[in-house]
């Protein structure tokens, strides 16, 4: 078992870290307290290749994997952009995974290109008011008539839907009630977000500010049957093919917001001089950073051998589950003990720890919540009754 990482990782490592560390923490607090899109950083990524790193070849694109992509997003993360960064490129670096796997030939010349290049945005539709993680209960509909489908209805948390150009939208195109199993019927469509018959409208909330989450409402929007992604009715299989992958990306973005909230922390805890001492000299302060570096230490190597199991088409369902579940509860309180350390400075912004504490929190309800991670290695691994 050979640990060390191949120069082709290190050199995305180098090159990554060298194009975030053109943007400071006064950047990503501005984007994030505005509101706004940091564009500038997004331009950059795009502009050095690292949009399409998942994106086959043939289209455009790097042509990695999984492991790849996600040593991409752990270094933006980590270089201090944290959640608000990583957000940014997220989902046009794993959103197209769907159409990578089944969309037509025509499909994937006609968005692919566009999508890695960074001249696409693209969002992710899939969550309803009435919803949440119960997939199978949407009701956005689409009725087909002839070539173009018409789709009613409301999605949420619907991220980066203000920049989207398309969002990956699932839809019921058979009624539930019509089916012999609810997992039927559910397809899968690359629709426009920027027509007159879709209304956006962001969520306030309480982080990661600088990439909106919006309610999307569509009226009669028109979808080309050629946009469509593989067959009708199979959208929720096609949509569970990225799903591990998801997990793992959202993994080390946790482990990257972890991690850079634990270095500001021992940078503090080596400089803050009370009673004639560091405050780290106490251990009562080290030890919980130490435990906090343990942590986020072991989840990384759930992390890792996820993304190795993905890309080599191995099942991976576990693996993606536990690095969700594991990194999300490192990087949160990794998060917390920088801002124990801090005391009160640590709800101070200038010290940006609020910031990494508020973005860390984010990934034990996103993309999924830890308790349906364990529900899965309860039932899938442990052999336990099906719980919900």
């Amino acid at each position: 078992m050979d640990f060390e990482e191949s120069d082709h990782i290190k050199e995305i490592r180098r090159t990554v870290r060298a194009v975030c560390a053109r943007y400071d923490d006064t950047y990503w607090y501005r984007s994030d307290s505005e509101h706004r899109f940091p564009w500038e950083f997004y331009q950059a990524m795009a502009e050095g290749g690292w949009i399409g790193i998942a994106i086959p070849e043939a289209y455009g694109g790097g042509g990695g994997g999984v492991l790849e992509a996600s040593v991409v997003l752990q270094e933006v993360a980590e270089s201090g952009a944290a959640m608000n960064g990583a957000s940014a490129i997220h989902l046009s670096i794993f959103g197209m995974h769907p159409v990578v796997l089944h969309g037509s030939e025509e499909l994937k010349q006609r968005y692919l290109p566009r999508v890695a290049s960074g001249e696409l945005h693209i969002a992710f539709g899939v969550t309803e008011p009435d919803a949440g993680t119960e997939t199978t209960a949407i009701r956005t509909s689409a009725v087909r008539d002839g070539d173009t489908y018409r789709v009613r209805g409301r999605k949420v948390w619907t991220s980066k839907a203000l920049e989207a150009d398309k969002v990956l939208l699932l839809v019921r195109t058979t009624p539930a009630e019509r089916c012999t199993r609810r997992t039927e019927g559910l397809t899968l469509l690359l629709a426009d977000l920027k027509h007159p018959a879709v209304t956006i409208s962001p969520i306030a909330k309480a982080g990661r500010n600088a990439v909106a989450s919006c309610e999307t409402v569509y009226d009669d929007l028109p979808v080309s049957v050629g946009d469509r992604v593989g067959e009708e009715g199979r959208g929720l299989q096609y949509l569970f093919d990225g799903l591990n992958a998801e997990r793992v990306l959202i993994a080390v973005e946790a482990i990257g917001t972890g991690r850079v909230a634990l270095r500001r922390a021992a940078r503090y805890a080596t400089t803050r001089v009370v009673h004639g001492s560091p405050i780290g000299s106490n251990q009562g302060v080290a030890f919980p950073l130490a435990a906090a570096y343990s942590r986020l230490e072991a989840a990384e190597m759930v992390a890792r051998r996820a993304a190795w199991l993905l890309d080599q088409g191995l099942p991976a369902g576990a693996d993606a589950n536990m690095a969700k579940y594991l990194s999300a509860e490192a990087g949160f309180e990794a998060a917390d003990a920088a801002m124990q350390t801090h005391g009160g400075y640590g709800f101070a912004e200038e010290y940006q720890i609020a910031r990494f504490w508020r973005e860390a929190r984010l990934m034990k309800i996103a993309p999924l919540p830890q308790e349906l991670a364990l529900a899965h290695i309860a039932q899938h691994v442990l052999g336990l009754p099906r719980t919900y």
